[in-house]
C-alpha cells in the first residue's frame, strides 16, 4: 500500500470532503507503490545519492579541471534558497498538488479516467516536453533571460551547475510546471517520477564527466548527455541557442534545435557568458543580484558577432 505521502495534510476531495493525500492518491487508482518514506525524504535520498555518485565520477573521469572551492558555496547556496522559496509558495510541493488535483477530477487524464499506466507514462513524457518549451522561453524572453542567465554565467561546469538557478526562476518555473500538471491532469506518481528524473537529470547533464565516445553517441540517441548539454553552455550564441532538452533528446531533434558539437570544438569551447566573468560573480550575494544588473558587453564593436549576455 501507499504509505506516508503527506498524510498529515488534509485536502478537499471532489465532493468537498476533507481527506488525506493518501486517500486521494489511492482512491484514484493512479499509484501502485509499496510502503515508502515520505515523498520529500525519498526524493532527498535519491538526490543525495545521485549527487554523491556524480561527484565521485567527476573525480575519476573529468572533462576538465574545475575549481569547486570557489564555485560550490554560491551554486549550492542558490539551490537551498530555491528549495525554500518553492516550499513557501507551495508547501505541499508539486506531488501534493497533483494529488489534490486528482481528487478534483480536473485535467485531461483525470477527465478521461485514463488507465494508470497510460496516464503515468504519458504524463512523464509530456512534462518533459513542457520543460523543454519552458527552457526555450527563458532564452527568448528578455525578462526571463535575466533570471536564467545566472545559470549560464557559470564559467565552469559540473554537477552543481545543474543546481545553480536563481530563486525567482525557481518560482516562475514552479508556476509553469503546475500549469502543465493541471492541464495534463498528471497523476501524483508521474509527478514524483518526473521530479526525480528532472533533478537527477540536471545533475547528470551538467556533470564534469567525459563519457566514452561510444557510450556518449548511443546514450544521446535517447537522453541528454553531459557532452550534448555542454554545447548549450558554450559562450557562443549559436551554441547557447541549441540543445534545450533536460531529459529526452527527442525534443531537440524534433524541433531542430539539436547541435552535436560546439562551434569552436570541444577543446576550444569556453563556458559561460561574455559578461559576469569576474571571480566575485561566484559569490552568493552577487549571484542573487545578477538579474537586476545589466553590464555592457566588453567589446560593443563586435555587435551581432559578439557572444551576448541576453537574447535579441
Amino acid at each position: 500500500m501507499f504509505n506516508s505521502w503527506h498524510k498529515s495534510s488534509p485536502l478537499p476531495d471532489r465532493a468537498g470532503n476533507i481527506v488525506s493525500l493518501e486517500t486521494l492518491v489511492i482512491g484514484r487508482g493512479l499509484t501502485h507503490l509499496p510502503a515508502m518514506p515520505s515523498e520529500p525524504v525519498l526524493r532527498a535520498l535519491i538526490f543525495l545519492s545521485a549527487f554523491g555518485l556524480l561527484a565521485l565520477a567527476e573525480g575519476i573521469a573529468p572533462f576538465r579541471d574545475t575549481t569547486r572551492r570557489s564555485r560550490w558555496p554560491g551554486n549550492l547556496g542558490l539551490f537551498v534558497l530555491g528549495i525554500i522559496a518553492a516550499r513557501i509558495i507551495l508547501p505541499l510541493g508539486a506531488v501534493g498538488y497533483a494529488a489534490w488535483l486528482a481528487g478534483t477530477g480536473a485535467g485531461l487524464f483525470n477527465l478521461l479516467q485514463a488507465p494508470g499506466w497510460l496516464a503515468i507514462s504519458a504524463s512523464v513524457i509530456l512534462l518533459d516536453l513542457a520543460i523543454y518549451a519552458q527552457h526555450v522561453l527563458f532564452h527568448k524572453i528578455p525578462a526571463l533571460w535575466r533570471l536564467h542567465r545566472v545559470h549560464h554565467a557559470d564559467t565552469e561546469m559540473d554537477a552543481t551547475t545543474g543546481l545553480r538557478f536563481h530563486p525567482l526562476e525557481i518560482v516562475v518555473s514552479l508556476g509553469i510546471k503546475l500549469g502543465a500538471i493541471t492541464l495534463i491532469g498528471a497523476p501524483p506518481v508521474a509527478v514524483f517520477l518526473f521530479e526525480v528524473l528532472l533533478n537527477a537529470g540536471a545533475l547528470f547533464t551538467h556533470a564534469n564527466l567525459r563519457l566514452p565516445a561510444g557510450w556518449e553517441a548511443r546514450l544521446r540517441l535517447l537522453v541528454v548527455t553531459p557532452g550534448m548539454h555542454r554545447v548549450h553552455h558554450s559562450r557562443e550564441r549559436i551554441d547557447t541557442d541549441s540543445n534545450y532538452g533536460f531529459n529526452l533528446s527527442l525534443w531537440d531533434r524534433l524541433f531542430r534545435t539539436y547541435r552535436p558539437e560546439p562551434a569552436p570544438g570541444e577543446a576550444n569551447m569556453v563556458f559561460g557568458l561574455e559578461t559576469f566573468r569576474d571571480p566575485r560573480e561566484r559569490r552568493l550575494d552577487t549571484l542573487l543580484t545578477q538579474p537586476f544588473r545589466t553590464p555592457l558587453p566588453p567589446d560593443e564593436t563586435c555587435q551581432d558577432a559578439c557572444p551576448k549576455d541576453r537574447p535579441g
